[in-house]
């Protein structure tokens, strides 16, 4: 693994939904769309960035959808955190088949198929130069993923929570909706609050913000948008800090 020590992030956190891995189908696990996800995760690792991943599993069960249908949401929650398990699983496997050693740690002890989540070792798996890829969520219901990417990336140190979507950023307005819309180069947590821009659940952009961890809205398949995003460059994403806007 090569480094650059010219990067302005160490260590990262990526927020990937579970539909990442539905591919066109929408649903399901499609390996073609894992290794997808793998190619680029390598670029970024071989960068010498430490990758850290937390993955939903919005392509296998919404927790929602069985909470509308009278279902308990402790159980809603905790069949989704072990779906984001299978996720993980598929993506490490992609990950390895494309030459990067990867370990899964996930937070509902599952000892058979992966270890269990332990901060320290989280950290000294990524300096040894493994992708970690974090399930289970917190491990408790009633939180999302996102609100599991903002504690790892705390607990772990990491620089930055790059959100992976499927738009170039934050706009003044939904861009698919108004043509005028434009992009935001930089936002404070502020301005996303005042202006009730989308950008993670509630809990977890609470979280950034109190603990001033830096989030970054990105496309993730843009053809080299997440690339030109780690190396600092602003003509892509939305970067969101403590700092005021340059829209």
């Amino acid at each position: 693994m090569s480094t650059n020590g010219t990067l302005p992030y160490k260590r990262i956190v990526l927020k990937l939904s579970g539909e990442a891995l539905a591919g066109s189908q929408g649903f399901g696990i499609d390996p073609s769309g894992a290794a997808f996800i793998a190619e680029k995760i390598k670029v970024i690792h071989d960068m010498g960035i430490q990758t850290a991943i937390v993955i939903g599993a919005g392509n296998l069960w919404r927790g929602a959808g069985g909470v509308k249908r009278g279902m308990e949401q402790s159980t809603a929650d905790h069949m989704g955190m072990i779906g984001t398990v299978m996720n993980g699983l598929a993506l490490q496997d992609a990950l390895e088949r494309a030459g990067v050693e990867t370990r899964v740690q996930t937070a509902v002890q599952m000892n058979a198929v992966a270890e269990p989540y332990i901060r320290l070792r989280a950290i000294r798996h990524l300096e040894k130069g493994r992708v970690v890829i974090i399930a289970g969520g917190t491990g408790n219901p009633y939180f999302t993923t996102d609100t599991a990417a903002a504690l790892r990336a705390m607990e772990i140190d990491a620089s930055i929570v790059i959100k992976a979507t499927k738009v170039n950023g934050v706009y003044t307005a939904d861009p698919k909706k108004d043509p005028t819309a434009t992009r935001f180069r930089t936002l404070s947590y502020q301005q996303v609050l005042t202006n009730k821009y989308e950008v993670m659940d509630m809990t977890a952009f609470t979280l950034c913000q109190e603990h001033n961890l830096p989030i970054l809205v990105v496309n993730f398949w843009g053809e080299t948008d997440l690339f030109e995003a780690v190396r600092g460059n602003h003509d892509v994403g939305t970067l969101i800090s403590a700092a005021g806007s340059e829209g």
